[in-house]
């Protein structure tokens, strides 16, 4: 509040100035004052910390589409009432329903049992920032229902999100679950019917975009009120008698994109259309005209008074930045088919290439495809599937009439995903760069505003230079004989890079979560693009549980040509080789070896002893890589694979359960350093404090992901490995736990 207060005394001081520079700095200042008053209340209406881990009775609706993944269900629920009625928080609560019986829908009012605590994400290299995120929307708290006995469904209401879901499942029913779920995209922006394999041809493609309502839907739905009131006053002429056509078609035009746009979820896109409509509806309205800077202006002048947090989503940046690029770069040029044929072209050309350094900023990649594919995509989609699917779904009380739109929609949308499935196996079609600083990003951005500036602009191709900085960041290869490893930050799971000076390995992948998403995808695959260390040599999954290899598809079907091992190939979903005692390779001057562990001849192998053990030495130094073994197995290893010379460092073998590290196992290892990958206040308790204590009375240095976030260690060629960093400290985010 304090830095809020310093910039809107600045601002007032300024405003008294009387050069508009003076005055343009006046306004950023009363933002900035802004924008940190809403970040101030939106941290102090987060759920106290000092509660974390409390059972709360809350009361309220659920919002937005819930999501179900197997038997789990996460949805967003806005309690009733205000914060010390009973404790109940203010603001959303992002919830999963483990193992529901009955999955919420939105609309209805519930009566639960959580457990909450303050928003906390995991924290690794690349762009992804849960916790930003968090703040965006506001949400105050996460949990999960702790006693579904007690929860009970007091009613359902009408409101938007019903009218989604209802129509979301009309349309699985009209043309099956699979061939609508473009189609539900598109026509009320639900996606929860894409698997993973969709996602990575639409990010290989380049055309998330257009599975997301975007704002040039918008646009093409109000170009239809605009037809329906050209229609209209065609049909009734006497009409423009009572209303001049110009301000009814403009009227016409805000409302059935208003429409759309409720039905889309009121994304930013969405809401960036709809500002730039309205200004064109009250300029219709008032004799005037507006031209593309002064709705753009207006546009972010409205996000930004009304919820300056936008700025934290990246979408505020692509949508503004896209249209501004639009704006400013793409110029008439001639008359004719050719003419509009050449601008479509350059258009395309102009938002793939200059936002290019900014999808690789906010997601760590972005597709050279794209330009090839949105080309084809986005006038397809925009001019006949949107206009189809909102007419079948305005048709929807009348079926027959319904799925004479909706089935060529479906028709449609099939035949050019499978083009575009073919073309996200092109090379380049997954492109990640090595994570650059602000500065690169800047600098190439300006290179595409030069690129494509108006003719007459000296030198143009010129712009095209300032890319280099971001296609060619420094990067620090280890030395033969030295390698990297990086603990990512997956929760309650494990997963582990390892980097020699030309090969990396994959040690397992983080778990699957509840609603879909899995840390291969979420987390892994933007780690290696974000440290520039692709691709994957080998992957190694130790054993079968879901807090291991529940990512694993996401990486081997990214990176199809690595060899794949596991402790239990059978459980992974796909084809991998046995792990064999004593396997062995070397990279690079560094050996990796595949340590035994015998069986126990007189009871069944747990499947968590199954776990494909990995140490990986170099000159100075090695890794020992420990899967979930519990003390059993422990017991049963070889002291020659345990004892060495070489400073250790290891995992905590199943993220510090009791019931692993065997106090004879730990004094034959001896570990200069051990890591524990365990989730923020899981509710198994790992790491245990007992088997903490137990590493550090040996002089161990103890890390735990959940309070470090991602880990890097060093091990030099000459020296003994090291911690080299923690994303999660020193903290520089007033947003971050």
């Amino acid at each position: 509040m304090v830095s809020a207060s310093a910039c809107a005394i600045a601002a007032v001081v300024l405003w008294r100035g009387k050069r508009s520079v003076i005055r343009w700095f006046a306004a950023m200042a009363l933002f900035a004052a802004w924008a940190a008053t809403h970040g101030a209340c939106a941290m102090q209406a987060r759920w106290p910390a000092s509660r974390n881990g409390e059972d709360v009775v809350v009361t309220g609706r659920v919002v937005d589409l819930p999501r179900r993944s197997g038997a789990d269900t996460a949805f967003v629920f806005e309690p009733e009432g205000r914060r010390g009625d009973g404790g109940v928080p203010r603001g959303r609560l992002r919830l999963t329903w483990y193992r529901s019986a009955v999955a919420p829908r939105p609309c209805e009012r519930w009566r639960l049992t959580v457990r909450l605590r303050r928003p906390r994400g995991v924290l690794n290299p690349g762009p992804a920032d849960t916790e930003r995120g968090a703040l965006q929307r506001r949400i105050v708290a996460t949990g999960y229902v702790r006693d579904a006995s007690a929860s009970e469904r007091l009613s359902t209401s009408t409101c938007v999100d019903g009218w989604r879901h209802r129509i979301a499942k009309t349309l699985d029913a009209r043309l099956g679950e699979r061939d609508a779920r473009i189609v539900k995209a598109l026509a009320v922006g639900d996606t929860r019917g894409f698997d993973p394999a969709d996602w990575d041809t639409a990010r290989a493609t380049g055309v998330s975009h257009l599975l997301a309502i975007s704002g040039f839907h918008i646009g093409v739905a109000a170009g239809g009120g605009v037809v329906l009131a050209r229609l209209l006053y065609g049909l009734l002429p006497w009409l423009a008698l009572r209303l001049p056509r110009q301000i009814a078609q403009a009227a016409l035009g805000l409302g059935v994109a208003g429409t759309y746009g409720l039905l889309a979820g009121m994304g930013l896109p969405t809401v960036r259309s709809l500002l730039m409509i309205a200004v064109v509806v009250f300029a219709a309205i008032g004799r005037r005209t507006a031209g593309g800077a002064t709705l753009l202006s207006a546009a972010v002048l409205g996000v930004l008074v009304v919820d300056p947090l936008a700025v934290l989503s990246p979408g505020f940046w692509l949508s503004f930045a896209g249209v501004g690029f639009l704006t400013l770069c793409v110029a008439p040029r001639s008359a004719g088919w050719r003419g509009w044929l050449g601008e479509l072209v350059r258009a395309q050309a102009a938002m793939s290439i200059a936002l290019l350094p900014l999808c690789l900023w906010f997601f760590g990649s972005a597709s050279l495809v794209g330009f090839f594919a949105n080309l084809l995509a986005a006038p397809l989609v925009s001019f006949v599937v949107v206009p189809l699917t909102l007419s079948g779904c305005a048709a929807l009380g009348l079926p027959f009439l319904a799925d004479l739109f909706l089935v060529p929609s479906a028709w449609v949308l099939g035949r050019l995903w499978r083009l575009l499935e073919s073309m996200a196996a092109w090379p380049l079609a997954n492109l990640g760069v090595a994570e650059g600083g602000l500065a690169t990003t800047l600098l190439a951005t300006c290179g595409a505003a030069w690129l494509f500036a108006p003719r007459g602009v000296p030198l143009r191709g010129y712009g095209l230079w300032l890319f280099l900085p971001l296609g060619m960041p420094p990067r620090e290869a280890p030395m033969p004989g030295a390698f990297r490893a990086w603990v990512l930050d997956v929760g309650q799971g494990l997963a582990v890079l390892v980097r020699t000076h030309s090969h990396t390995l994959v040690y397992d992948a983080g778990p699957r979560y509840a609603g879909g998403s899995d840390a291969g995808a979420g987390i892994v695959l933007p780690a290696i693009a974000a440290l520039g260390i692709a691709p994957v040599d080998r992957l190694v999954i130790s054993h079968g549980d879901n807090d291991h290899a529940g990512g694993a598809a996401s990486v081997a079907r990214r990176y199809p040509e690595a060899s794949r091992w596991s402790g239990e190939p059978h459980r992974l979903g796909f084809a991998a080789s046995p792990c064999i005692a004593g396997a062995s390779w070397s990279w690079d001057g560094v050996s990796f070896r595949v340590v035994a562990l015998p069986e126990d001849r007189g009871r069944k192998t747990a499947s968590n002893d199954r776990s494909c053990v990995l140490v990986v030495e170099g000159s100075a130094g090695r890794l020992l890589l420990t899967g979930d073994i519990g003390k059993q197995a422990e017991r049963r290893m070889d002291a020659v694979d345990l004892v060495s010379p070489l400073p250790t460092v290891t995992t905590m073998a199943h993220h510090g359960s009791r019931h692993s590290s065997d106090p004879s196992w730990l004094a034959a290892v001896r570990p200069t350093l051990s890591i524990a990958s365990a989730g923020w206040r899981n509710r198994f308790g790992h790491p245990h404090p007992s088997i903490v204590d137990r590493h550090a009375a040996m002089g161990t240095d103890v890390h735990v992901t959940a309070r470090s976030g991602a880990i890097r260690i060093d091990f030099p060629a000459a020296s003994p490995p090291a911690v080299t960093r923690e994303w999660r400290r020193p903290s520089y985010r007033y947003w971050r736990e």
